[in-house]
């Protein structure tokens, strides 16, 4: 039943690939939904056995690499973490295959576009089921390639093209740190077996466990576009709104969660990463929500919200609360996967119109999108009793509870940054669906409700936004619940759950619901009173130099043009025309043949054949001899009597042949 979960995928994606043409575009929607309908089922099953009945399961296939002691085998796990994260992946999987039915209906590579969903769904259940990272690397690399064949699916766009080039190469930064992060742990443990790693970590040398922690963060970094290497994410917009949903809630940007998570046993030995950690979480979060307070893009927007949203995961890694993080990964799969399918449903409806100040007044013409739309936006805020809440607001009020600097920056910054995310979750739902319209007629005309085949999977996704963290906050992240077992590490001294229930000021505890509550408010007030803004910003050259920064993303892409991009193509046509074929080829084959040729034929116009020109040869080389024989005479050779005895020789030897 296990490997059925990883085998039915790709199957899928293997027929619908290959066999396209045979079983035409009806076909590969059956089949590849049927799969994935059929692994969430599996998964279900075994999410009851592994996690409920607390009963993992380990398979070993065969042995991949057997070379002296590095020993590495096509084994897969599947404990508590491997199957909760199997849950988001299938089910949120199956529902956008549904979606994609409908959405790509007009579309003439369907086979292609679904052998690479399934494909891409594959790789995330191999990432998470590997029982050793080598296994897991695959999968790693796996989600990363098909993510550059999803993002540029559309190929003959220009901009598709650059998008997928950007992901992929910032995604090759993080896998370099994280390929030499394996190399040190093969190094170190002398092997890559999660069980052998996590119970020799607590032996081994804290500086190397740091530098092995950092390592493993930097490749999580460009996964899960923390900042320094988020620029990818917004980009990977360019990819029909099925993929932006896949990508951002269930598969590639959780990967670098999971690996964090599961490296548990390795970072709680390391203080250092896990101040490392929480300091780039949190300013991540604030980051990403600071930017999204401008962006008129809907799928921008929401892609800047999964920035942050991922901010605050890597935030709960860094105060050792790995289940909380967990727990936030699958509650926002679900409204985040619902807000980009419902951000799809509007874009199809409006003639592909994605601009929100070119839209708005849309509830008469879509009230569906419209509820699916709020109640993600508010699972996304973490109001009480929705998904959000029992994961977001729990990863701060663990912050406050830790005491430290590191801890009290993350509340801080994760309290402000819920009150922006309302902010601009409400300025999407207000220009949007709220106010007067502003696009033309022509649109409004055609706009209407998407048919079943759509509907159904926002009403599913909708009701796992409102409920799925009120059913399993308690088995997840509840006291004294012990669900994950030894799938998760946790030391003692880190453990504040207690802490953070039972300790802390109400008024602390409730501040983020709070700021959540104005910062909606704000922007409600804010857009539906449109001369009021538009006048105080038209009026201050302050708001108006914010609003560029913020608009230009802090420019960070400015910075990496004129100082990482610019300054790298200038230091490698330097190497390439100064050194390589410099320095290299003048010492090299090409300057060893030159001399060689040269000197060849200055020896060769020697040989003049004039009888006196040889008479002069002669007299000089017996001069010579004469004077080499005598130089002790004349000169201090005691260092060079050896070579002179030689050069002797070979001059006598020379003159007798000659």
């Amino acid at each position: 039943m296990y490997l059925s979960i990883l085998i039915l995928p790709f199957l899928g994606s293997l027929v619908s690939g290959l066999l396209g043409r045979k079983i035409g575009v009806t076909g590969a929607h059956w089949l590849t939904c049927t799969c994935l309908i059929l692994a969430s089922i599996l998964a279900t099953f075994s999410f009851y056995e592994v996690g409920i009945c607390g009963s993992p399961v380990s398979i070993y296939l065969f042995s991949w690499i057997d070379s002296e002691f590095m020993s590495i085998s096509w084994e897969f796990l599947f404990d508590q973490l491997t199957v909760s994260m199997f849950i988001p992946v299938l089910y949120i999987s199956s529902v956008i295959h549904i979606y994609s039915i409908d959405y790509l209906s007009s579309d003439p590579h369907n086979q292609r576009f679904f052998s690479y969903l399934s494909l891409f769904t594959f790789f995330m259940l191999l990432l998470a089921s590997g029982a050793n990272y080598f296994v897991m690397f695959v999968g790693w690399e796996g989600i990363g390639i098909v993510s550059y064949l999803l993002i540029n699916f559309y190929f003959t766009r220009i901009q598709s093209n650059k998008a997928a080039i950007l992901a992929l190469t910032m995604n090759r930064v993080g896998d370099m740190g994280l390929s030499i992060g394996f190399f040190a742990l093969f190094a170190i443990f002398g092997s890559l077996d999660y069980s052998t790693i996590f119970s020799l970590s607590p032996f081994i040398n804290e500086t190397a466990i740091t530098i092995i922690a950092l390592l493993i963060f930097m490749g999580a970094m460009a996964k899960s576009a923390q900042l320094g290497l988020h620029s990818w994410l917004p980009g990977s917009m360019e990819a029909p709104t099925p993929v932006s949903a896949l990508l951002h809630a269930a598969t590639l940007v959780t990967a670098g969660l999971y690996l964090l998570v599961r490296s548990s046993p390795i970072l709680e030995y390391s203080s250092t990463a896990l101040l490392v950690i929480t300091l780039v979480g949190a300013s991540t979060a604030f980051f990403a929500a600071t930017c999204g307070l401008v962006l008129n893009d809907i799928k921008r927007i929401v892609a800047f919200s999964t920035i942050s949203q991922l901010g605050y995961m890597v935030m709960a890694v860094g105060i050792s609360q790995y289940n909380v993080a967990l727990m936030h990964v699958v509650n926002h799969a679900f409204f985040k996967a619902l807000l980009f399918l419902g951000a799809g449903a509007i874009i199809h409806s409006a003639a592909d119109e994605q601009d929100i100040r070119k839209l708005g007044g849309l509830i008469p013409f879509l009230p569906f999108t419209y509820s699916v739309m709020l109640v993600g936006s508010i699972a996304l805020l973490g109001l009480p009793w929705l998904s959000g809440f029992y994961s977001k607001d729990l990863i701060i009020e663990l912050a406050y509870s830790r005491y430290t600097f590191s801890a009290t920056y993350a509340y801080v910054l994760g309290s402000i940054t819920a009150g922006l995310t309302a902010f601009y979750s409400f300025r999407l739902i207000s220009l949007v669906f709220l106010g007067l319209p502003n696009g033309i007629q022509s649109t409004y005309n055609n706009i209407h409700e998407a048919n079943v085949v759509v509907i159904i999977p926002l009403f599913i996704l909708a009701l796992f936004s409102i409920f799925f963290g009120y059913v399993f906050s308690d088995l997840f992240v509840g006291i004294g619940s012990d669900f994950f077992g030894s799938a998760i590490f946790i030391q003692p001294n880190n453990i504040s759950l207690v802490e953070a229930e039972f300790s802390i000021p109400i008024l602390l505890k409730l501040l983020p619901t709070i700021l959540s509550i104005l910062g909606g408010g704000l922007g409600l007030l804010a857009y539906n009173w449109n001369k009021g803004i538009q006048l105080m910003s038209e009026n201050s050259k302050f708001i108006q130099k914010v609003y560029t920064f913020l608009n230009g993303q802090y420019l960070f892409d400015v910075l990496y043009n004129q100082f990482v991009i610019g300054k790298g193509i200038h230091y490698g046509y330097i190497i390439s025309k100064v050194y390589d074929r410099g320095v290299i080829e003048a010492i090299g084959p090409f300057g060893l043949s030159n001399v060689l040729q040269n000197t060849a034929s200055k020896i060769a116009k020697l040989d003049t054949g004039v009888i006196t020109t040889y008479s002069l040869y002669i007299t000089l080389g017996l001069l010579s001899l004469l004077f080499l024989v005598f130089s002790p005479v004349l000169l201090d050779t005691s260092l060079l009597s050896e070579m002179r005895l030689i050069i002797i020789y070979l001059s006598s030897l020379i003159l007798a042949l000659w």
